[in-house]
């Protein structure tokens, strides 16, 4: 097998702004590109425009580096962080070929480039380039094996041409999950929905470049299949079952590790049981990511993430009003004042599967974990394992709400501040990963 190229999207607007440093070739051009271009739809088709210069084609347009090595493009007002609480806009720089293309009303980029170009940037982009040898290595492999095992999976989908269904809705319930198999037009997107790729901008140290080199073409395998590699920032002292965030299919390396060298004492992890889960949420066990090393965090975790400073044990409270607008606002459906939220089901790491919320107006079960998140958070709560505290009843209605709750994301997989730790306490990459991954291996595989 060959290093294969992947196509990941960018941005998707109604006008661009890229440049190109370089000479850039296109089919049916003779002459290369360079310099500053403004692109939008103008009359059903797409035109770039450079000055006098006027590029007019129908529905797509791909600008090739004639030296992939040296040239690059920049786009300008990315949006990354979308929907969370550190959303922004920035210029970001890219290696490989920019494609244009026409989806509606809007001109989507996307970067065709080589699978290991794009790991160096996942890995600088996802963390710090400034981290360990040991834990760059690892996540480049996690970020490999997950990426080649979904473009396997995407290209499975259309050869059985199977409807992927994601949402399951009756009167009483909304189960919702959020994986990749939304997009069509290329294999990966460039934010957190996907893996963070930020271009070259963010790839500034040896060690990046040293970990991709060091492990190229190696993957997490199981039961002869590449690995769906997933991971998060912090797990809360234990990580969750893929089955219980996304499509109900079990993996045996995705499922309930302890992020410890020994089990928690005096702390049941028979979280279908609330008061173990109340139990455990309040506590404040020994794990690997339970750490407030500054040194090791800074290495983890790029600027806007360091703004979040509760990755373990969080807390976060809304009034009656703020919790009443906010769930309306997000769900669309409006609850009259919130009576409760009750737990429904829980996963193996105590993150809600299914959550109740009772209103005055209606009663509705919602799910799965990012559901619950959206619904409860102006952009994303830090994680479903969270218990709900009410106060100031009223005439049966309650006038606050505190939402206590353990880890950072859906806890599936590696767990990225538990890895920076265990890298700084000397563990190798591959024991890294085999804590993190059960009854999987490392191989090779180009």
């Amino acid at each position: 097998m060959n290093e294969p190229k992947i196509s990941v999207g960018i941005l998707s607007e109604e006008e661009l702004n890229f440049e190109l440093y370089g000479d850039y070739k296109s089919s049916g051009f003779l002459h290369p590109f360079s310099g500053s271009f403004n692109a939008r739809i103008v009359d059903g088709r797409i035109i770039c425009v450079r000055g006098d210069e006027k590029i007019e084609i129908s529905d797509e347009i791909v600008f090739e580096p004639e030296n992939p090595n040296t040239d690059s493009f920049l786009l300008k007002e990315v949006t990354i962080g979308v929907k969370f609480h550190w959303e922004r806009k920035e210029k970001q720089r890219f290696n490989g070929a920019l494609k244009l293309l026409k989806e509606g009303d809007k001109i989507t980029a996307i970067n065709v480039v080589p699978v290991e170009k794009y790991l160096v940037s996942v890995i600088s982009s996802e963390m710090s380039a400034k981290c360990s040898l040991q834990l760059l290595k690892a996540h480049a492999i996690i970020s490999r094996s997950w990426l080649l095992a979904q473009i396997q999976k995407s290209n499975e989908l259309k050869k059985e041409k199977t409807s992927y269904q994601t949402v399951f809705q009756t009167e009483d319930e909304l189960i919702k999950w959020y994986d990749r198999e939304d997009h069509t037009h290329f294999d990966v997107c460039a934010d957190d929905h996907c893996q963070r790729y930020q271009g070259i901008t963010k790839v500034f140290t040896d060690v990046a470049k040293a970990a991709i080199k060091e492990t190229a073409g190696m993957v997490l395998t199981s039961e002869g299949n590449i690995c769906d590699a997933r991971f998060s920032k912090s797990c809360g002292g234990v990580s969750e079952s893929f089955e219980n965030v996304w499509e109900p299919v079990k993996y045996p390396y995705l499922t309930r590790i302890i992020d410890h060298k020994y089990e928690p004492e005096n702390l049941s992890l028979d979280f279908s049981k609330e008061e173990n889960a109340v139990k455990w949420i309040e506590a404040n066990p020994p794990a690997y990511c339970n750490t407030t090393d500054k040194k090791i965090l800074s290495q983890i975790l790029l600027d806007y993430d360091q703004e979040t400073t509760d990755f373990y044990r969080w807390k976060t409270e809304f009034t009656q009003a703020e919790l009443s607008n906010l769930i309306k606002e997000k769900s669309g459906i409006d609850f009259g004042e919130i009576i409760d939220l009750i737990p429904v089901e829980r996963g193996l790491s105590a993150r809600l599967i299914k959550l109740k919320i009772v209103g005055t107006k209606k009663t509705l079960i919602i799910g799965k974990e990012l559901e619950i998140r959206r619904t409860l958070s102006k952009s994303h709560l830090y994680s479903s394992a969270f218990i709900v505290k009410k106060s100031g009843i009223l005439n049966g209605i309650p006038q606050k709400f505190v939402l206590v709750g353990a880890g950072w994301g859906h806890g599936v997989g590696l767990c990225q501040i538990g890895a920076a730790v265990m890298a700084n306490k000397g563990f190798q990459f591959d024991e890294i990963l085999l804590h993190y991954f059960k009854d999987s291996k490392l191989e090779k595989i180009y």
